[in-house]
């Protein structure tokens, strides 16, 4: 693989870390990017095992691409996804033209 080819696949997996993350930038983990960084020097060093570093990277962009498409496409056709069972309850009777009953909320001395 040419070093374009690994430039390119590099920003392509941070790319990916950047949308997968729920943290901002400035307090994500720096060790995985470190990581990511090693990988990519191996690859372009050449040292004896590099296509088992391009191999790594790709995979791990691929992974990351299909997890973050995967979570999408839940939240998309799935919106209770991910609720609580009292919320997932509401919007299933809402669904449904329904309202969920006001709970009595007693005094508690």
């Amino acid at each position: 693989m040419s070093s374009k080819q690994i430039t390119h696949l590099y920003r392509s997996l941070l790319r990916e870390v950047r949308l997968a993350s729920k943290k901002p930038r400035a307090t994500r983990n720096p060790v995985v990017v470190q990581q990511i960084r090693t990988l990519v020097d191996s690859s372009l060093s050449g040292n004896g095992n590099n296509t088992s570093a391009e191999k790594i990277l790709i995979e791990t962009r691929d992974f990351m691409r299909a997890t973050r498409i995967h979570a999408e496409l839940l939240q998309r056709y799935n919106p209770i996804h991910g609720m609580s069972e009292e919320e997932r309850i509401k919007a299933t009777a809402r669904r449904v033209g329904l309202d969920t009953p006001v709970e009595f909320k007693g005094d508690k001395e």
